[in-house]
C-alpha cells in the first residue's frame, strides 16, 4: 500500500512519533527494534514473514522531529531499524563534525557532511512526495523567517500539498527539510529552503513546542483542516510515543545569585523543551487512553487508569521514554552511566551507554500494548 492509498484506506490506523534529542536518538532506535521484533513475531499468523516485515508494514504515519525527523523518514521509507542503528552507529562522528574554529562563535559542528550523509541515504533527489515513501510522514521545522513551527506532511490531501501550487510542499526535497529539522542553533547551522519562489530559513523543530511531536500527529491525522479526518476512538486510533530520554536538569545548590545572563542563555531554551514535551505527553494522557508510560510526575502519576474528562477517549496511547537522572538510570540497572554523558545531545563518544540504556528500556514493550490493532495487516 502506498502512502497516497493508506490516506484514505479504511479500518484501524497507527500513528508512530518520534522525539528530537540528537545522538540520543541512539536510544529510541533500541526501543523501535524491540516494537519491530514484536509485531514481527505477533502479525506472523503462521506465516514466516521474517526480515521483510519493517515498521512501515504496520505504521500508517509516523512523524519525527531533529533527530525524529532522520528516523521517521527512514522507516517511511521502509527501512528496518537495523538500518538506522547501524547509520547512527557508523556515522555518528560524521552527524557531528566540528565546525572550523572561526566558525565556532556561531555554530560547534559543521553541517556539510551530515548534508551530504542524507542525500546519500535517502537519495538527492528523493522528495517529500516521492513514491518511494510507503508511510504518510511528517517533520517538525521551525520556520525562523516568518517565526512559527512548521508541521510539514506528505499527506496529499493537505492545503500546501496541491500539485498545482508552485509552492508544493510535496516537491521539497526530502532529505534537506531533514537538515532543516536538525539544525539546532548553537549546534549546526540553519537550513535555507526554496519554496515557490521564496527563500526561508529553516532550524530544528525541536525549538518549538513539538520536539515531542506526538499530539501534533494526532490532531493533524483527524482534524479536518489538514484533509485527512480520519476516525477517532480507542479502537480506531493507536498512537505511539517513543522518546530519547527525559533530561531534566534540577539544580539543587542553585542560589538566585547564579541565575545570571550566561546561565539562563544555556539553560532556558533546554527547560522550555523538556517543559513542551511533558505536556505533549500529558495532553495525549488526558485526550488518550493511556496503555503504557512511566509516571508523568509525582501528583498525578501515569493517569492509565484516571477517568479523565471526557466520557470517550479519541485514541489509545503508548509512550516510551527513558529518566536520564542518575535515578532513573539506577533503575534501569546501569549504575555505571553517567547521567551527564548520557543526556548530551552530542555524546557521541558514548553512543554504547546510550544503547545500553534504549535495550533496557526496550524492555517495557510488550504485545499487550498493540492488543486490537494487531488484526488489519
Amino acid at each position: 500500500m502506498s502512502y497516497r492509498e493508506r490516506a484514505g484506506s479504511p479500518g484501524p490506523k497507527k500513528l508512530l512519533a518520534l522525539d528530537g534529542g540528537g545522538i540520543r536518538g541512539v536510544l529510541s532506535l533500541e526501543v523501535l527494534a524491540q516494537i519491530e521484533r514484536t509485531l514481527r513475531a505477533e502479525l506472523r499468523h503462521g506465516e514466516d514473514r521474517g526480515e521483510d516485515f519493517v515498521l512501515a508494514d504496520y505504521f500508517d504515519y509516523i512523524a519525527g522531529t531533529s533527530t525524529g525527523a532522520i528516523i521517521a523518514a527512514g522507516l517511511s521509507l521502509g527501512w528496518p531499524v537495523e538500518r538506522l542503528r547501524r547509520l547512527y552507529a557508523l556515522n555518528g562522528e560524521e552527524m557531528f563534525d566540528k565546525a572550523l574554529l572561526l566558525r565556532r562563535y556561531r555554530y560547534k559542528y559543521d553541517s556539510s557532511r551530515l548534508a551530504a550523509m542524507l542525500q546519500r541515504e535517502f537519495g538527492a533527489a528523493t522528495t517529500l512526495g516521492g513514491d518511494q515513501l510507503q508511510t504518510l510522514l511528517m517533520m517538525v521545522l521551525r520556520n525562523a523567517t516568518t517565526d512559527s513551527p512548521w508541521p510539514l506532511s506528505n499527506n496529499p490531501r493537505a492545503k500546501f500539498n496541491t500539485p498545482q501550487r508552485s509552492d508544493n510542499n510535496l516537491d521539497l526535497p526530502l532529505w534537506q527539510l531533514v537538515r532543516a529539522s536538525t539544525a539546532a542553533p548553537v549546534y549546526f547551522p540553519p537550513e535555507i529552503v526554496t519554496v515557490g519562489d521564496q527563500e526561508f530559513v529553516f532550524v530544528d523543530g525541536g525549538l518549538t513546542m513539538y520536539n515531542n511531536p506526538a499530539f501534533q500527529l494526532f490532531l493533524m491525522a483527524t482534524l479536518d483542516a489538514y484533509g485527512l479526518g480520519w476516525e477517532t476512538g480507542e479502537g480506531k486510533l493507536l498512537l505511539v510515543s517513543v522518546g530519547t530520554g527525559a533530561a531534566p536538569h534540577a539544580n539543587a545548590y542553585l542560589a538566585p545569585g547564579d541565575m545570571n545572563l550566561l546561565y539562563n542563555a544555556s539553560s532556558v531554551p533546554g527547560a522550555l523543551m523538556y517543559a513542551a514535551a511533558t505536556e505533549q505527553d500529558l495532553l495525549c494522557r488526558i485526550f488518550g487512553r493511556c496503555r503504557h508510560g512511566a509516571a508523568v510526575d509525582r501528583e498525578i502519576g501515569d493517569l492509565r487508569h484516571d477517568r479523565g474528562l471526557m466520557d470517550r477517549r479519541l485514541f489509545s496511547y503508548v509512550r516510551y521514554n527513558a529518566d536520564l537522572s542518575r535515578a532513573g538510570l539506577d533503575e534501569l540497572g546501569l549504575p555505571d552511566v553517567d547521567p551527564q554523558s548520557a543526556q548530551r545531545m552530542d555524546s557521541v563518544e558514548h553512543i554504547g551507554d546510550l544503547q545500553r540504556i534504549g535495550m533496557s528500556l526496550a524492555r517495557d514493550v510488550e504485545a499487550a500494548h498493540f492488543e486490537g490493532f494487531l488484526d488489519h495487516q
